[in-house]
């Protein structure tokens, strides 16, 4: 069991909580995420790792209700508990294994939108520890739907939110943001996307055409968080990846956005994943392929 130290509702549809979970703690990167679980016959849940504190053991996870098991979760309080709290899973952002000297000398990039600040934040914060200020663009509807704003001004270089209905920060979308900070003279060396696959598609096709290595992280599209249920299949270039099992980052000018937005609308059928099994064969599932995950 794993317990809830802290729950709070960030905004009128996005939900963090710091739990008790000292292995894990211990071992995650920037990056990484979890599998989380209610109750024994609960659905698992893969979120993103937001942050952690080796020393005391816990975990934050940031979280915004979509299905069934998510709206139920929002009514979990500090002192409940998660059935199973796993991790960490999946490979931890490229940036930690780089050299920090060279990393020094790079003009970084985050982009994120909406609930996808809260993936971005440990790598900036990561990075600010070891001495990388980078630059953020984060990006809502609204003012009122922006998060983790204080923590993120505290470890960015520079911060710079934005709101589609102009109420605060940059009027406009995020892209807008980036053309006009490349405009002013900024050269970047990589950008980092992380929010809604329609958002990296667009940025992705802006930093293609500003010579602008992109890396996104494709956690939107994950489901089972092992390989075995072929929710979160995609093509890389000419590679089929599997965005828990062998991301959840990859080089963003090669994924093909259509086709996994495609695929995720069909997944939510069962008609559409018999399909796709249909379609896709051996190469249906990560991990062995032939496990009939979704049987």
């Amino acid at each position: 069991m794993y317990k809830i130290l802290k729950a709070e509702q960030l905004t009128a549809n996005i939900f963090l909580m710091d739990v008790e979970a000292p292995r894990v703690a211990r071992h995650c990167e920037p990056g990484q995420f979890v599998i989380v679980k209610m109750d024994e016959k609960g659905e698992r849940i893969p979120l993103t790792i937001c942050d952690y504190d080796r020393e005391a053991g816990t975990i934050t996870i940031v979280f915004q209700p979509v299905g069934a098991s998510t709206t139920k979760m929002k009514e979990l309080k500090a002192g409940d508990y998660f059935r199973d709290f796993t991790g960490p899973l999946g490979n931890a952002s490229e940036l930690v294994e780089e050299d920090i000297e060279e990393l020094k000398k790079k003009k970084i990039l985050f982009v994120g939108g909406g609930v996808g600040a809260a993936p971005v934040y440990p790598q900036v914060k990561w990075l600010h520890e070891h001495g990388v200020d980078a630059d953020v663009i984060i990006g809502s509807k609204t003012k009122d739907m922006l998060i983790l704003e204080k923590e993120m001004e505290a470890v960015s270089g520079n911060y710079y939110p934005c709101t589609d209905d102009g109420s605060y920060g940059h009027a406009g979308m995020v892209t807008t943001m980036v053309e006009e900070l490349v405009e002013k003279g900024n050269k970047y060396d990589v950008c980092i996307a992380i929010g809604p696959m329609i958002m990296m598609k667009f940025v992705c096709l802006l930093t293609k055409k500003l010579g602008i290595p992109t890396v996104v992280s494709m956690n939107p599209i994950m489901v089972d968080g092992t390989g075995m249920c072929g929710a979160c299949r995609l093509h890389v270039g000419d590679e089929i990846k599997f965005a828990c099992v062998d991301g959840p980052e990859f080089d963003g000018h090669l994924v093909n956005f259509d086709e996994a937005m495609k695929r995720q609308q069909m997944y939510k059928t069962q008609e559409g994943r018999a399909m796709l099994k249909l379609q896709e064969g051996d190469t249906h599932h990560g991990g062995c392929g032939q496990c009939g995950g979704d049987e």
